[in-house]
């Protein structure tokens, strides 16, 4: 005759854990909630009042792979990350803009323009009428090449409100002078202006170079 045995189920009870607060994801932004959805949320919530979870590295995912994320840190790039967001000082000068200059402020001095000179190519510094200026030539095949060349110079300090004082000379040159007239010398604004106009391109207006059998 077959036996037939039964079990009796009981609910099992875990001991407290103290350290199991549950943090308040309601109060976590909107944004935030979303993009995390409702099961994520209940991993935050496992996590307790530690919402870093444990340390550790792990593999990058592939939407950060696609961006070059490991490019833009610090560290290796097979590890959690810290985005860098880079602050005035670390743009280039040609990223920055040009902002209002009043006239009370002082001129940058000849040490600060000295040093300011070496990120910007071709410029050299002047000392006119007591005052700092910038200047830039450009040797060019002609006149019609010069012309050009100061339309895309305005094309790109038309949008920065400082413009450069330009000169066409011996029908085949350009000369560009940058100073802030409003405080008789140099400042940032004459900077980031000529590494914007460095940054045109002029190798189809520069004279051929002959090429000898």
């Amino acid at each position: 005759m077959a036996t037939t045995t039964h079990f009796t189920s009981f609910p099992l009870r875990l001991p407290a854990n103290p350290y199991n607060r549950q943090p308040p994801t309601d109060s976590l932004p909107v944004s935030t909630r979303t993009r995390l959805g409702p099961r994520n949320l209940t991993a935050v919530r496992a996590l307790g009042t530690d919402m870093l979870g444990d340390f550790g590295a792990r593999d990058p995912f592939p939407a950060e792979l696609e961006s070059k994320f490991g490019e833009k840190v610090l560290g290796n790039v097979d590890t959690d990350h810290k985005i860098l967001i880079p602050n005035l000082a670390a743009l280039s000068l040609a990223q920055q803009r040009c902002e209002p200059v009043s006239p009370l402020q002082p001129p940058l001095s000849e040490d600060d323009a000295t040093k300011l000179v070496k990120k910007v190519v071709g410029w050299r510094l002047l000392n006119e009428d007591g005052g700092l200026k910038l200047q830039c030539m450009w040797k060019l095949r002609g006149y019609q090449c010069g012309v050009e060349l100061i339309n895309r110079i305005f094309k790109v300090v038309e949008s920065t409100g400082h413009f450069p004082d330009l000169h066409l000379e011996q029908t085949n040159q350009v000369r560009a002078v940058l100073w802030t007239s409003s405080i008789g010398g140099l400042s940032m604004n004459d900077f980031i202006v000529a590494a914007k106009l460095d940054e045109i391109k002029t190798s189809d207006l520069a004279p051929k170079k002959r090429v000898w059998a």
